[in-house]
């Protein structure tokens, strides 16, 4: 290590930053250089970035502004870092994260290492049983409206390292360049895609509310993920009361909570109370509400309020299948479709399927349909002829129900 330079940064937690940002793959920034681009002179680049993080001449270029939809509607606009500068945001974090993540609220579960979205589902799904009322609310703009001069008090307070702080005040300041080439600058908030800037909106939250919340209402069960958020109440004044103090909150940092995304809803049966305007809320991706369920130790059916995949989800996921565009893909096999899909299947079966699973069955309903669409279509002897292809997929479920994910676990969907 050159001890010359004014920083000590090791060239090994360069390379492990650059291991994890590879296996995060991720799109090109601004110089338009893929991680396949950076690897053709790897050492020569991690060198220079470390020679240049050192010496503390590290200046980190703009970001590309990318649209991506949202499932709600509209388009949300990320900030996409290069490939370098990923890397050199990942050195930091390795840093920086650990001065931090032990001071975070049990209760906070996004971008956290050991926490999970299921967590937080989890711990909900248990809450909605003992607490009639659940406030739903969700902070508008969170990583646009960031303040900078109490992000960097708080950063200042975890940690005394001068090149971290360095390097995260400038990355705070790095414009944003658009399509049209002009440099948008940055007067508050961070980059939502960059790879510090979850650990700094979660520091930031952790004082805006999970402290307070602490501090303030240690009685109020609360579950945040990012800058989505609920808390637990007994009583719809109790809900109410807590909602006008969380906008008051909100507003003196700097945040405003979304209207239309913040609601109180009742958690418990509907069809015994539906006087309140709300019995139902998404969360993650699972929709909470009134649900049958079964007793396991006498199978009585009764019920609960309960976690399930929600019809956002269901149609995000259906719209995933439809755009593989199957049935033009006539030129290959079924178990190539089966190694395309599978992947995606477990990583649905894995998170939505933890609650509620039997809520899943129409999207599989729906790839078996897709699935069944392309048979006819590649087979002259099955064209128009919907029912024997029907018995032709079900009989291949029995000979090789390990074929897709969904058969082998026992969600196979119906045979349409």
């Amino acid at each position: 290590m050159d001890v010359t330079k004014p920083f000590i940064i090791s060239k090994q937690s360069v390379m492990k930053a650059y291991k994890l940002i590879k296996a995060n793959a991720g799109a090109a920034g601004i110089d338009e250089q893929s991680i396949t681009d950076f690897e053709e002179d790897l050492k020569n680049n991690l060198y220079k970035l470390w020679n240049r993080l050192s010496s503390g001449c590290y200046f980190p270029p703009p970001v590309k502004a990318v649209p991506i939809p949202k499932k709600s509607g509209g388009k949300r606009i990320l900030g996409i870092p290069t490939v370098s500068d990923r890397i050199a945001q990942m050195v930091v974090k390795l840093e920086f994260e650990p001065c931090v993540e032990p001071y975070f609220h049990k209760d906070s579960y996004g971008y956290r290492p050991k926490k999970s979205a299921l967590d937080a589902i989890g711990v909900t799904r248990e809450r909605c049983w003992k607490y009639d009322f659940v406030l739903e609310y969700d902070i508008k703009g969170l990583f646009d409206n960031i303040d900078h001069e109490l992000l960097m008090k708080a950063i200042c307070k975890h940690t005394s390292n001068k090149w971290v702080i360095l390097y995260i005040k400038r990355w705070l300041k790095v414009p944003m360049q658009l399509r049209n080439g002009e440099l948008q600058e940055r007067t508050k908030g961070v980059p939502q895609g960059g790879v510090i800037s979850p650990v700094l909106s979660n520091l930031f939250l952790h004082y805006v509310f999970d402290t307070w919340m602490t501090r303030d209402y240690a009685h109020i069960p609360w579950c945040r993920y990012a800058d989505d958020g609920l808390l637990h109440c007994k009583t719809l004044p109790q809900a109410k009361y807590m909602l006008e103090r969380l906008k008051e909150r909100m507003q003196k940092c700097g945040l405003e909570i979304h209207p239309e995304k913040t609601k109180i809803v009742y958690c418990k049966d509907e069809r015994r109370n539906k006087k309140y305007s709300y019995h139902s809320f998404e969360f993650l991706g699972y929709e909470f509400q009134t649900r049958t369920a079964k007793n396991e130790k006498d199978k009585c059916l009764f019920n609960s309020f309960l976690p399930a995949v929600s019809k956002t989800a269901k149609k995000s996921m259906r719209k995933r299948i439809r755009e593989y565009r199957l049935n033009r893909k006539t030129d290959i096999s079924m178990k190539d479709i089966a190694n395309y899909f599978n992947p995606i299947l477990r990583g649905w079966i894995e998170y939505y399927g933890k609650y509620y699973h039997t809520a899943l069955e129409p999207v599989f309903w729906y790839f078996n349909k897709r699935l069944q669409a392309w048979m006819m279509r590649k087979y002259k002897k099955l064209r128009g002829r919907t029912i024997w292809t029907r018995k032709i997929l079900s009989k291949i479920y029995e000979q090789k129900p390990y074929l897709f994910e969904h058969w082998k676990n026992g969600m196979k969907g119906s045979f349409v």
